[in-house]
């Protein structure tokens, strides 16, 4: 009896053809649809700046604009207070150290003076007459030392005498007696008169020079108030240019208060602003160039300010060479600083771009000049013409450099 086998069933090669045809019509439904869902933004090609990238020097510097300052300036401020009664100098004018500016009076200062040369009166008038009563006690001392003196001299002798006699028994014990008695009293009143006399010479030298110091302090108080007084009239702190002044016949000034400037104009200084995204690469004694009429005059960077105020931070540049001869305080120029050396990079066209995409990414405008798609970047330094390429661009492609805002979240742009 024979046996009916079952075919097997699987693929056969018709089948192989169908599964490829489907996988192949599969991918292209999937490009179109990502084609079609793919951002577009459609201008003109005439409104928008494009950049090449090229290969070149990139000179490491940014331009700045500052603006020229005196080298130094010194503040007035009113050592003392008072009412102006006479101005001597106007602004703008030039001053020579001390000259006299402004004059100032203070009444209440003046009493201040007449008080102290009164008590300064008074004390020179104590002094003297201490000086005549210790002198008087003095004379008077020494007088009675020389006659305490005198007197032990006569009893000392007397003495003696009646000592000799007496043992010779030729006076009674009593006189004898009488005699020492006597001699020995005047010797402890010369010690007491001595004493008294030493002490009243060291308390005349004691006193007299407490009075004396006490009278040079007065002095001193008095010669401090006169200077005081002369501080009235404002005079120049230095050699220089009088850059303003803010006082009025008659304006009641006080103690302490700004009142003016002098400007140094011996040399010149240039203030400039930079902005925030420099400051870890702008330091000290950096070197730049200002350039005029075709000359370039050398400039060193002097000071940074550390403050940052509206994005901006303030640097000091002072030239290391000849200046421009006309050069005047308030003049503005732009200025190249230069932060690094010269080296070989892949250079692109500074664009207002930039402001758009913090150039982490751009626009490249493809080879027919009909597109531009959007591809990441890394930028390294910039100047004022370039920025310096690190990735994403090769020489000679195109970009799109003016500013992206109106196209949106377009991942392409269709030039028209």
């Amino acid at each position: 009896m024979d046996i009916q086998l079952e075919k097997k069933k699987g693929l056969k090669a018709k089948h192989y053809g169908y599964i490829g045809l489907g996988v192949v019509l599969l991918l292209v439904g999937y490009q179109l649809l990502f084609a079609s869902s793919v951002s577009t933004f459609r201008t003109d090609r005439e409104k928008l700046s494009l950049g090449t990238v090229t290969e070149g020097k990139f000179d490491d510097y940014i331009t700045i604009s500052g603006n020229v300052a005196p080298i130094a300036t010194i503040y007035m401020d009113a050592y003392e207070g008072g009412r102006v009664s006479e101005k001597l100098i106007e602004e703008g004018a030039t001053v020579k150290k001390g000259d006299i500016i402004l004059k100032l009076e203070n009444m209440n200062l003046y009493e201040q003076i007449l008080a102290s040369e009164s008590n300064l009166a008074l004390k020179q008038n104590d002094l003297r007459s201490t000086k005549l009563t210790f002198d008087s006690r003095q004379v008077e001392g020494r007088r009675s030392l020389a006659t305490a003196s005198t007197d032990l001299q006569r009893l000392k002798r007397n003495y003696e005498q009646n000592k000799a006699l007496y043992d010779e028994e030729l006076i009674s014990k009593e006189e004898y007696l009488l005699s020492k008695e006597n001699y020995e009293l005047s010797q402890k009143q010369y010690e007491i008169v001595k004493l008294q006399t030493e002490q009243d010479d060291e308390l005349r030298k004691t006193s007299l020079t407490g009075l004396d110091a006490d009278l040079a302090r007065m002095q001193k108080t008095l010669g401090m108030v006169y200077q005081r007084l002369d501080h009235l009239n404002v005079r120049a702190p230095a050699d220089g240019q009088l850059g303003f002044l803010d006082a009025e016949i008659g304006q009641s000034i006080s103690q302490g208060q700004r009142i003016g400037q002098i400007n140094v104009l011996t040399d010149f200084k240039i203030e400039a602003q930079i902005d925030e995204h420099y400051i870890d690469r702008v330091k000290r004694e950096l070197t730049a160039v200002l350039e005029r009429n075709g000359t370039e005059y050398p400039l060193r960077l002097r000071k940074v300010y550390p403050e940052v105020r509206n994005g901006r931070f303030k640097v000091d540049l002072v030239f290391t060479d000849e200046k421009p001869e006309t050069i005047r305080a308030g003049q503005s120029y732009n200025i190249r600083l230069q932060l690094g050396e010269s080296s070989d990079a892949m250079l692109l066209p500074k664009g207002s771009f930039f402001q758009s995409t913090g150039g982490q990414w751009v626009f490249v405008v493809g080879a027919d000049g009909s597109e531009a798609h959007k591809r990441n970047i890394r930028i390294g330094k910039q100047n004022s013409r370039y920025y310096e390429v690190l990735e994403g661009l090769q020489p000679g492609e195109k970009v799109i450099t003016s500013n992206y805002d109106s196209f949106g979240e377009a991942e392409k742009i269709v030039l028209k």
